[in-house]
């Protein structure tokens, strides 16, 4: 699919999609894994994503800008975007990654997705990459406008916590239900001593952020 939607494939490319464990395993270069073209990935990311930002919301202040982008740019976002678009079964990975899941890890398929960016850009694909972002990662954000909360709401009972009494909430894994191959991962968060919230999600993230959000309703938090 990576090349309908940003054209042809070159050494870049391959390299991009090569994960660390990879090159460690097989006593290859670091040079040949997809660290270097994440880091300037995630450059160009950022920079597409608050160009269609800016014309996208003309009157939107700095401030709303960078809350949207922030989500828009997150890893949960970015790995949801590469998931849809098979990137997850693209990846080369050391056989131990695989073994545990790496091919499921959210980060590594959402900094896989960063160095894809990083390898086309520097091919000369300014404009595939541009209507990518717009066609599969700015539809994120009018429902992050409406909803942050349900996106940063870790963050939101963080500082309510710390407002409070300055200390932390502590989110702890309970339960792993459903078959090894698409699990359910079931969290609880704790604060002052006793079991605030619960949630569920595919990742470990994704429950926390459904706990931490149950958490903001009940104490009142959003």
């Amino acid at each position: 699919m990576l090349e309908t939607l940003f054209g042809e494939r070159n050494e870049l490319v391959e390299i991009a999609l090569t994960h660390p464990s990879y090159t460690k395993e097989n006593d290859l270069s670091d040079l040949e894994n997809y660290e270097r073209l994440e880091f300037f990935g995630d450059s160009v990311l950022k920079l597409f994503t608050s160009k269609l930002l800016y014309s996208t919301y003309p009157e939107a202040p700095e401030g709303e800008l960078s809350k949207i982008r922030s989500i828009l740019v997150s890893d949960a976002i970015l790995a949801q975007v590469a998931v849809k678009i098979g990137l997850d079964k693209e990846l080369i990975l050391g056989p131990a990654e695989e073994k545990q899941g790496g091919r499921k890890r959210e980060s590594n398929i959402a900094c896989a997705l960063e160095a894809v960016f990083g390898a086309y850009y520097l091919s000369g694909k300014e404009a595939e990459i541009e209507k990518f972002i717009k066609d599969y990662i700015l539809v994120f954000a009018e429902d992050i406008d409406k909803h942050f909360e349900k996106y940063n709401a870790k963050d939101i009972l963080q500082q309510y916590t710390q407002g409070i009494d300055k200390s932390l909430p502590v989110y702890n894994t309970v339960e792993v239900k459903g078959p090894a191959h698409k699990p359910v991962f079931v969290v609880e968060v704790e604060w002052q001593g006793r079991v605030i919230a619960r949630g569920e999600g595919k990742s470990k993230k994704e429950a926390q952020q459904n706990c931490a959000l149950e958490a903001c309703k009940i104490l009142g938090a959003v």
